[in-house]
């Protein structure tokens, strides 16, 4: 077996009491289509079904690991409570979740992809 050199960061070693956690709506959420943003090198702007009937748009730094193309009809795992960010004039309304880590000096990034059998809109607790 190959060994790997992996760096994690560092655990947090304040604790979230429950009420501030239950606070974080996250949900899945279904990419119905993805496009880099124009003039930006890292940005993707997914198009999202978060089960409420109405599109929703997040945008995300991720370019750099994925293809727009690679990630449309996946469902994956948001967070969708947080204010609107404005980036490259484009509102972002959540924030896609990922795994991330080191590994031989480089910066690894995993998507949280998971069962397209879980309908968007799902409560994740």
């Amino acid at each position: 077996m190959e060994e790997h050199n992996i760096t994690t960061e560092p655990l947090f070693t304040e604790y979230v009491d429950f009420e501030t956690f239950s606070k974080s709506d996250f949900r899945t959420v279904k990419i119905k289509d993805c496009i880099a943003v124009p003039k930006s090198k890292k940005l993707l702007q997914f198009t999202l079904d978060d089960g409420t009937g109405t599109d929703r748009t997040i945008l995300s730094g991720i370019h750099a690991f994925y293809e727009p193309e690679d990630l449309i009809g996946k469902t994956v795992i948001a967070i969708l409570n947080l204010p609107p960010r404005n980036m490259m004039g484009i509102d972002s309304c959540g924030m896609l979740l990922s795994a991330v880590h080191e590994e031989n000096g480089e910066e690894i990034l995993n998507l949280m992809i998971v069962s397209d059998n879980i309908p968007a809109g799902a409560k994740l607790y």
